[in-house]
């Protein structure tokens, strides 16, 4: 896993709308980084609602807040409809992603099956693109307040 200090590596995804987005989009303003498994999903959703219900305080702080899955741009549209959701989405559907180059996309296990899967995870990165802060396997409850203050202190 990428750790604090590290450059963020500037791989472009796919937005809901067809377009493409990379850190370097953002470079002179913080960027909050969330990875989530799957849009739809309980924690997931739960997790997109509370970045979006402080989409204005993460802005006061001058920090943008991009959630990242590997579900498509459609899942995202329907995502973003379903629950008004206001934070911005991206795809990391291709293998060698960024998700890929982090470290996040692994390897899983559940019930005996293995497979791969998003490990939840964010990133909080400064103004001149490097990674300040990181929160691997987040506990969703409370996780975007938490990000917040981090970003306010930055």
């Amino acid at each position: 896993m990428t750790e604090a200090g590290s450059t963020m590596p500037d791989i472009p995804m796919e937005t809901p709308d067809g377009g493409t987005v990379k850190a370097s989009d953002f470079k002179g303003q913080k960027l909050v980084l969330f990875f989530y498994p799957k849009d739809n999903t309980p924690g997931c959703t739960n997790e997109a609602k509370d970045f979006s219900a402080l989409k204005a305080d993460f802005e006061k702080a001058g920090a943008t807040i991009l959630g990242i899955s590997k579900c498509s741009p459609k899942k995202h549209q329907n995502f973003i409809a379903k629950h008004d959701l206001t934070v911005a989405l991206a795809t990391d559907a291709e293998e060698g992603g960024l998700s890929d180059e982090l470290g996040i996309w692994t390897e899983k296990k559940m019930y005996g099956k293995t497979y791969m899967g998003m490990v939840r995870t964010t990133y909080l990165v400064d103004e001149s693109g490097k990674i300040a802060q990181v929160w691997p396997k987040v506990n969703v409850k409370g996780h975007a307040a938490e990000v917040l203050e981090a970003a306010q202190a930055l």
